[in-house]
């Protein structure tokens, strides 16, 4: 197993190195919720979008949206192939509800070698299979989808995102700390372990913020920094 996974990691990285950088080709794989609504975005920006589910109704509803749509189950190695989604360098697998097919799925594309591979779980475990796969980005929408919002009711932050090494971006209402002097006096990169990237006034667009940026009474701030940081610093509001 551990050879064939390391292999399998060789045949993927070498398939990169290869990739045309202005591709735009990807393979979505299960058109349901999350599915045709990535499918439809990505051929809003002009993607060639190959949508693909075992379910006809699924796929005729989606038939004029999309640049391609194809009834196949994917479980199947062979069936990809004859689609030609070997030859795609970016993939999504976008199957939750049935486990098993969307590991099946995942393991023959990486298997097919495509490079760019992203995957839908539903569960942390599901999450890990995957990962263990090799399956470059595993998703887990619900779940971070309910850590954000539970962000947004529980403090003061007008937007949220955590990233994997608890690094976090944030858009909340600048604290009194930090305002009626220039960033670099306040010295909030120091004492808060935040850095203020951006900053939007009332009626006025989003800036980049400087040391010499004074923050008023109701500015806007984006922050980023570790996410026990920004916590506490959205939390001076």
């Amino acid at each position: 197993m551990g050879n064939y996974l390391h292999n399998l990691r060789r045949r993927r990285r070498k398939r990169l190195a290869e990739t045309e950088p202005g591709d735009q080709r990807v393979a979505v794989i299960g058109l349901g919720r999350f599915g045709s609504s990535l499918a439809l975005e990505l051929t809003r920006r002009g993607w060639d979008v190959l949508g693909i589910d075992t379910s006809h109704a699924l796929v005729q509803r989606h038939s004029d949206a999309l640049t391609h749509t194809a009834v196949a189950d994917c479980t199947d190695p062979e069936v990809l192939q004859q689609l030609g989604v070997h030859e795609f360098t970016s993939a999504v697998v976008g199957i939750g509800s049935d486990i098993e097919a969307s590991i099946l799925i995942a393991s023959n594309l990486l298997e097919a070698g495509v490079p760019n591979l992203w995957a839908k779980a539903i569960s942390r475990q599901h999450g890990q299979i995957l990962e263990r796969l090799g399956v470059h980005h595993v998703v887990l929408p619900e779940h971070e989808m309910g850590e954000r919002v539970a962000h947004l009711v529980t403090g003061r932050m007008l937007d949220f995102i955590e990233f994997d090494d608890d690094y976090a971006l944030v858009k909340t209402v600048a604290p009194p700390v930090a305002t009626g002097m220039p960033l670099g006096q306040s010295a909030v990169r120091s004492k808060y372990g935040v850095t203020v990237v951006g900053i939007k006034r009332p009626g006025q667009d989003f800036t980049y913020a400087t040391a010499e940026t004074v923050i008023e009474k109701g500015d806007v701030l984006v922050v980023t920094g570790k996410t026990a940081a920004v916590e506490s610093f959205a939390e001076l509001s």
